[in-house]
């Protein structure tokens, strides 16, 4: 199927807006991955960043951090060079999911890697620094290698023997790669500099991609729903990752999946199915008269016919109801029923799929004019 697609560091600062980044820019050999900001911090900033001696710093940096087989690490500083010899944090997430574990991979998780692709692209046009480029094309290669021959991208690439295997959708991941190749093949900019070679390859690559999201649908009870955070790599049915995260319906990365293909410009008949089986079930899954507030033991729910409709994030595959989840893995239908660690910091419920009826009303309108 084919989808076409369109201190004396104080008085510094006050005179050097960039001097900070400098101040803090190397640290030691030997180190774990120093706090600052994120690689988000940078990516929307304009062409005078760019040609400015902190946006140099920052993009350089960034090629210090990309890894050898292209891609990056997530949540390092960009303000900071990387250590020569990198250490592991023992508390940077619990055993079996920690630096030892994240370091000897390249991921897509948190936005990493194709921001870094963005902003480089971004300091190429400016600047016309070859580096810049050549660090793209290193990402370009590793998106295209990762990508599974079903469309669908990991988590973690190259796989590990843990959920970073799963087609991976939590917190817009796939997409987030996706949104890039588009970028890439319809020549936005940026990256006015990519051969013909390689948005023919974005191209089909965008399209795999679409032909998963397809195939990863989930039908509950015969029905066309939505999807979940994580999909099994091979069977491409609702998959776990973190003890918490369990095989489920997703109300929160399905809607940037839906809006993603009601983006698409002459969308099959499979996709416009898809896209109206996908908000039927957000209309019927909303949560009305309800709204999270802050009580004495953490978050909360409570009655409130003035809320808007909330969404849970996760959704039983048999019953549809919405549930939380401990560190245990146990499922609970409120949120007094987890401990406190969890219960206050984990999004469970969001008002976001506010927008689909709007955004769908936008698209059967387009779809009637075309």
């Amino acid at each position: 199927m084919k989808f076409t697609i369109q201190s004396s560091v104080v008085a510094l600062t006050m005179a050097f807006p960039f001097a900070a980044a400098f101040a803090q820019s190397t640290v030691p050999a030997g180190s774990t991955i120093p706090p600052g900001p994120k690689i988000n911090s940078y990516v929307r900033r304009d062409d005078a960043f760019f040609a400015s001696a902190e946006g140099k710093h920052i993009a350089d940096n960034i090629l210090n951090w990309q890894n050898s087989n292209g891609g990056w690490f997530k949540n390092y500083s960009p303000a900071t060079t990387r250590p020569s010899n990198l250490l592991d944090d023992p508390k940077s997430g619990p055993s079996g999911d920690d630096d030892s574990v994240w370091h000897k991979t390249s991921t897509i998780d948190n936005d990493a890697t194709y921001s870094e692709m963005r902003l480089l692209a971004h300091a190429y046009r400016v600047t016309k620094n070859e580096a810049y480029k050549d660090a793209f094309n290193r990402g370009l290669d590793y998106l295209f290698k990762a990508q599974y021959s079903n469309g669908g991208w990991p988590q973690r690439f190259p796989l590990q023997n843990n959920y970073g295997r799963h087609i991976t959708y939590n917190d817009g991941a796939m997409l987030g790669v996706m949104e890039l190749l588009r970028d890439v093949a319809n020549q936005k900019p940026d990256f006015a500099f990519a051969t013909d070679a390689q948005r023919k390859q974005c191209t089909e690559a965008f399209d795999r991609g679409v032909e998963c999201i397809l195939n990863c649908q989930y039908k509950q009870d015969g029905k066309l729903s939505v999807w979940c955070q994580c999909h099994d790599e091979v069977a491409l049915q609702p998959a776990g990752a973190r003890a918490y995260e369990l095989p489920s319906l997703s109300g929160s990365e399905s809607v940037g999946i839906i809006l993603m293909l009601m983006s698409l410009p002459h969308p099959s008949q499979r996709v416009r199915d898809s896209i109206e089986g996908a908000c039927a079930w957000f209309e019927s899954s909303k949560i009305l008269g309800k709204r999270i507030a802050n009580g004495p033991g953490g978050r909360t729910m409570i009655d409130d016919p003035n809320a808007p409709p909330l969404w849970g994030r996760f959704y039983d595959l048999k019953t549809n109801k919405p549930f939380v989840c401990g560190r245990d893995g146990i499922p609970k239908a409120t949120l007094e029923e987890i401990p406190a660690e969890r219960r206050n910091g984990y999004s469970w419920y969001s008002s976001t799929a506010s927008i689909l009826p709007e955004r769908y009303q936008m698209w059967k309108t387009t779809l009637q004019a075309k």
